[in-house]
């Protein structure tokens, strides 16, 4: 599915007098290709940078080349020849670069020490701040793909045709605490709550691994075997906007509904719905609902 974004988005991407292109960074997964459609068809003209061993997709359509994800140099190079001055970070990042991956150009070299340090133990949300900064070190503008894309952006209430009960919002107001508190710690976005109780706290596995012990769970008899239980996935409580904003597609609601789980809850203008008419179809032929929340609202 196309997610267009208004004109008006498309000027504030270009401004008057400023004639750079806008660059997209592409991990793994389906969001770097509807950003990409989405500029597109809003008349601008995006560069790919496709991370090698990450993004999967076939950029042959557009001006695109593909590198490491340590090789600083190379991408900045890139950019620059083909005239980006902003940028979108967008996309699932699998692998932490190595050490000897490391490709600083020269404004970026006296940075190389918290590299260090952020790739021995730093979370998802502080790496990606220095991952912006050194970018902005280089006179590059970083943007959110919701700023592009913002039909993604979950709205509130249910959508499809599938609705919470009583009992499904008492899990998600304990699975939303889980996720906040986990975001607290900058070690995930997700959390699971069946009959009340959390169950599964996602880690560097990521949303679907999580959902996966969820389901051993169940065939194990550890919780209850019964359609109930949501994923909840909000954005870290002090998360840059700018990257790495909690999302769904069609997927995540195959691995909930493996999992038994009745829904899916996410953050409000927080969090975002991939292929959203496949999603919701998707959600609706199983069953399960996808409802947007706030992260402070009453849910009882």
């Amino acid at each position: 599915m196309r997610t267009d974004i208004s004109r008006k988005g498309a000027q504030e991407l270009s401004p008057e007098g400023d004639s750079g292109r806008l660059a997209i960074i592409a991990g793994y997964g389906r969001m770097p290709v509807e950003v990409a459609e989405a500029v597109r068809a809003a008349g601008l003209d995006p560069v790919i940078v496709a991370l090698k061993g990450e993004s999967d997709h076939d950029w042959a359509a557009f001006d695109s080349g593909t590198f490491s994800i340590g090789d600083l140099r190379g991408i900045i190079g890139f950019m620059r020849r083909h005239g980006a001055r902003r940028m979108i970070m967008t996309g699932g990042v699998r692998h932490r670069p190595l050490l000897g991956d490391l490709r600083p150009t020269w404004r970026t070299v006296g940075q190389a020490a918290n590299v260090i340090r952020a790739l021995s133990g730093a979370g998802d949300d502080k790496m990606l701040r220095i991952a912006i900064g050194l970018f902005e070190a280089e006179g590059f503008t970083v943007v959110g793909a919701q700023e592009v894309t913002p039909g993604l952006i979950a709205s509130p209430g249910a959508v499809g045709a599938v609705r919470p009960s009583a009992s499904d919002l008492k899990d998600i107001a304990v699975a939303r605490e889980a996720a906040l508190a986990l975001g607290n710690l900058d070690i995930g976005q997700g959390a699971v709550a069946v009959g009340g109780r959390v169950v599964a706290l996602e880690g560097p596995e990521g949303t679907d691994g999580m959902l996966a012990r969820v389901r051993e769970l169940r065939t194990a008899g550890r919780i209850s075997r019964r359609h109930a239980g949501v994923l909840a996935k909000m954005c870290k409580p002090t998360q840059d906007m700018r990257a790495d904003l909690p999302s769904i597609g069609p997927g995540t609601v195959k691995s909930a509904t493996e999992a038994g789980l009745a829904g899916v809850a996410i953050e409000v203008g927080r969090a975002l719905i991939l292929d959203r008419e496949a999603t919701i179809a998707a959600a609706d032929a199983a069953g399960v609902f996808i409802v947007g929340i706030d992260a402070r609202e009453d849910l009882s």
